[in-house]
């Protein structure tokens, strides 16, 4: 009997492996806690709301900026297999970024069934385009312009990373600096055979070669940061492994961040926390040390030389 999908030799034992839902006991508190976080988030922090990028509805971005101008942007990409969530639910990933001095931006796309998955990497293409053209207006630096997505946000920040900035939008070619990748998923092949999502997503094999950022590595500028929770779904973790593997095989720059014990959800609840391991992470990736910066003062961020500590290369 022929396997499924590489080892999985049933449709059962393939979609357990990729099933986040049904990976934790509780997957509705976890959707709780990010409307609440998220909620009280835009409630606390400097924002813009729903600001366009682009002319569909659903090109817009919630803001963030730093308090400063001429700082870095982070832009966040949501995650939801490409079918469900939207911005709203993730404001609280702005947390710990605008409070280290980083204008982040909660970036909206377009979703299945309504939006081929081409739709959503152009769309993801025009936000950084946008937010290289307004840069100054959000308090950012064009020059400094970085991408974090989760789950299928970290295959968005991977094709998003590999695009051909001169060639397709007369943007300089390091347009985007780096990416971070948290619980992504970079081959859709197997994400075709997935009962649950394939009859939303409806890929097919053109959009699996032109849109599987892993069979479309190449040598480009932007380092990337990849990091997942070791509790996650077992998909997750090889995808991540084998990205990352094949990134550093081609001479781009890339480097891993383990988070024992952190399932699907929590690997990304962090980003609210900017002394985390995540975030010091994602602030070393940057370059970027929060100002005035005490390092005698307890759970002051440290330099980018300690930030990076811990984190493999």
């Amino acid at each position: 009997m022929a396997a499924v999908f590489r080892h999985f030799a049933t449709q059962e034992d393939l979609e357990k492996a990729y099933d986040v839902e049904a990976s934790v006991p509780d997957f509705a508190a976890y959707a709780r806690q990010f409307v609440e976080s998220s909620s009280r988030t835009r409630d606390r922090q400097p924002c813009e709301l729903g600001v366009r990028y682009g002319p569909t509805r659903d090109e817009y971005a919630d803001i963030f900026p730093a308090a400063r101008r001429g700082s870095p942007i982070l832009i966040f990409i949501h995650g939801g297999f490409w079918r469900s969530l939207s911005a709203r639910e993730f404001s609280f990933c702005a947390t710990g970024a605008q409070r280290a001095g980083v204008t982040a931006v909660i970036a909206n796309y377009s979703i299945a069934p309504g939006a081929r998955i081409g739709e959503m990497v152009r769309q993801m293409r025009a936000l950084v385009a946008w937010c290289y053209a307004n840069a100054k207006s959000i308090n950012g630096d064009a020059d400094a312009i970085y991408v974090c997505g989760h789950s299928a946000g970290g295959h968005l920040t991977a094709t998003t990373l590999l695009t051909d900035w001169l060639a397709h939008y007369d943007l300089p070619e390091n347009t985007v600096k780096g990416g971070v990748a948290i619980s992504g998923l970079f081959d859709l092949a197997p994400v075709k055979l997935l009962s649950f999502v394939q009859g939303d997503l409806r890929l097919t094999d053109e959009e699996i070669l032109t849109h599987s950022p892993a069979r479309s590595i190449r040598r480009v500028r932007p380092q990337l940061l990849v990091t997942y929770g070791s509790e996650e779904p077992s998909e997750f973790l090889r995808q991540s492994d084998e990205f990352l593997q094949d990134w550093r095989r081609v001479g781009n720059r890339g480097a891993f961040l383990p988070q024992p014990g952190r399932n699907h959800f929590t690997a990304i609840t962090d980003l609210a926390e900017p002394n985390s391991a995540l975030c010091r992470a994602v602030l070393a990736m940057m370059g970027h040390t929060p100002r005035p910066h005490d390092p005698s003062r307890p759970g002051a961020v440290p330099s980018v030389e300690d930030l990076m500590r811990g984190v493999s290369v």
